[in-house]
């Protein structure tokens, strides 16, 4: 039986940042290629896991990158309001990662 790990756990950086002024980017990136190929083949980490966490429509989420040569998972999603306009509660957009540091990775998978 395996004990259920988090992606932070696996992950060197775990991260958000604007990119631009209407959209968000993350990036998770690891250290190792077998922790990188694990969270891959796990499933846990999926544009659809990604609209379940954030609990977001699909359509705002416009990039979801397995980027090898940097062992990293990148994905972008649309701001709902322009960053630093008024209701903006995070115009760094520096703080919306925090979601996917508890994200668990199926460590049976694949």
């Amino acid at each position: 039986m395996n004990t259920p790990t988090t992606l932070a756990t696996l992950a060197k950086t775990i991260r958000s940042k604007n990119a631009g002024t209407d959209k968000i980017t993350f990036d998770i990136i690891f250290r190792e290629r077998e922790a990188y190929d694990l969270v891959r083949r796990s499933g846990s980490l999926t544009r659809e896991t990604v609209c379940q966490v954030l609990n977001i429509d699909p359509a705002r989420l416009t990039d979801f990158v397995e980027y090898d040569p940097g062992l990293a998972i990148k994905f972008t999603i649309l701001r709902l309001r322009p960053s630093g306009s008024a209701g903006d509660g995070d115009i760094f957009g520096a703080q919306q990662y925090a979601p996917f540091l508890d994200l668990e990775i199926d460590l049976s998978a694949g």
